[in-house]
């Protein structure tokens, strides 16, 4: 088999492939001895569930030949958009129309296809990059691009925040002066360390795209106005140079693949046009869905009174059980944040590393991120690098008996790898 360029990049190992890997080999049929601390699913909660199941049923019921027996509009079901735009309106003074949304097959097509459209080799010959304004990010964001030097990231400053924490900054001169920019893309809060953005950065990358003329995309799959998972720091905000997406996976819906992206309208028309040429339109039924879940407040009130409290009680819990179990003789610290579906760590010793770690610990039947995968800064930044292979990235999203005994295992990893060394 002949595979072209690009598809030698897209076939190719990535963080996001080793990811799903790992959720089949735990979800298995005979796998329940895995405690996977790795994936990015939402945590089983049974209010949650119980009232997507709920709707979901009433949907069926309702609107099932409506919705599921023919095919529908690229930008998505006219209830959808309507319901966006009047929450969105409502909830931030915006002054959208329908032209500003399109409704996606998860908000990973949706940074695909914006990542098609404005990165890559353009008209003239030149060429263009998505950037990513602060490493860590999102694992996914690097096998987004068909190109295998699509993706760029900067590497963070670092500040110490006390004797078991840290937490990242940008590097804005370094953001400033990157080359080649096609359009700017970054999480807030951020998957993996739950950092969100400020007022104040937020609107230095809006001027930053402003002067590319590029596009700024900030994910908010964590954040306001839903799921709320992590503390948002900034409400979403509104700019000609700027497109928000939203995604229902973290408000308890991972797999029915339901997202949205909100922008100027001669960004989403060619958003819409691909979806028309690529994959038609979203899934229907869970969009009459989550139509109803806008327009009853039921998304809203899951997102401040369910999900949020939670996460914010899970968080801490992991906090108290890695003050406890992680070896005392060992530099590791923790990210900041407040609330949260993961835990970044830093182990600043020269003997770790991330892939030994993640190696190890799958010998006890323990699943991690290595921190490598969320990394796209240039093999010639030697410091981002070493501190890349430094960390990695557990969820809080098993049950905390899963969590426990996992942190356990981590702890005796550590003390493994610092004897080998």
């Amino acid at each position: 088999m002949k595979l072209s360029r690009s598809g030698q990049k897209m076939s190719d190992m990535s963080g996001l492939r080793s990811i799903m890997e790992d959720v089949a080999t735990s979800t298995a049929s005979g796998a329940s001895d895995w405690l996977n601390l790795s994936i990015g699913n939402p945590a089983q909660i049974k209010e949650v569930i119980d009232a997507w199941r709920d709707l979901t049923a009433t949907v069926v019921a309702e609107d099932f030949a409506a919705t599921s027996s023919r095919y529908g509009p690229s930008r998505g079901m006219p209830t959808l958009v309507e319901e966006i735009v009047t929450s969105f309106n409502a909830q931030y003074g915006w002054g959208i129309t329908a032209e500003n949304v399109v409704v996606g097959p998860g908000s990973q097509m949706l940074f695909f296809i914006a990542t098609a459209l404005f990165s890559g080799q353009t008209a003239d010959g030149s060429f263009q990059r998505v950037v990513l304004p602060m490493t860590p990010d999102y694992a996914g964001y690097l096998g987004l691009s068909t190109d295998p030097d699509g993706v760029t990231g900067i590497a963070p400053e670092i500040e110490l925040t006390g004797d078991r924490s840290f937490r990242y900054a940008f590097d804005f001169e370094a953001v400033e002066r990157c080359p080649e920019v096609g359009m700017l893309l970054l999480s807030s809060p951020s998957n993996p360390t739950g950092r969100s953005i400020d007022g104040d950065e937020l609107a230095r990358l809006v001027g930053l795209a402003r002067r590319h003329d590029v596009p700024l995309i900030v994910d908010h799959a964590y954040g306001a106005p839903f799921p709320r998972v992590a503390a948002s720091r900034v409400a979403p905000q509104w700019d000609d140079h700027l497109i928000n997406c939203f995604t229902l996976s973290k408000a308890g819906m991972p797999a029915e693949r339901v997202g949205f992206a909100i922008g100027p309208s001669r960004y989403i028309r060619a958003m819409v046009s691909f979806m028309a040429n690529s994959v038609l339109h979203a899934p229907q039924l869970m969009q009459r869905v989550a139509a109803r879940a806008l327009s009853s407040g039921l998304l809203d009130r899951l997102a401040a009174t369910v999900i949020n409290p939670f996460y914010r009680a899970r968080r801490l819990y992991a906090e108290r059980l890695l003050a406890d179990l992680l070896p005392e003789s060992v530099t590791w610290r923790l990210h900041a944040g407040e609330g949260g579906m993961f835990c970044w760590l830093w182990i600043d010793h020269d003997w770790f590393d991330d892939m030994a770690l993640y190696r190890l610990l799958k010998t006890k039947k323990v699943f991690v991120v290595p921190g490598r995968h969320f990394f796209a800064t240039p093999a010639s930044d030697a410091t981002a690098a070493s501190h890349a292979r430094r960390c990695f990235r557990i969820s809080l999203t098993a049950d905390e008996h899963v969590i426990a005994e996992g942190v356990g295992r981590i702890a005796e990893g550590l003390l493994e790898l610092r004897r080998s060394s």
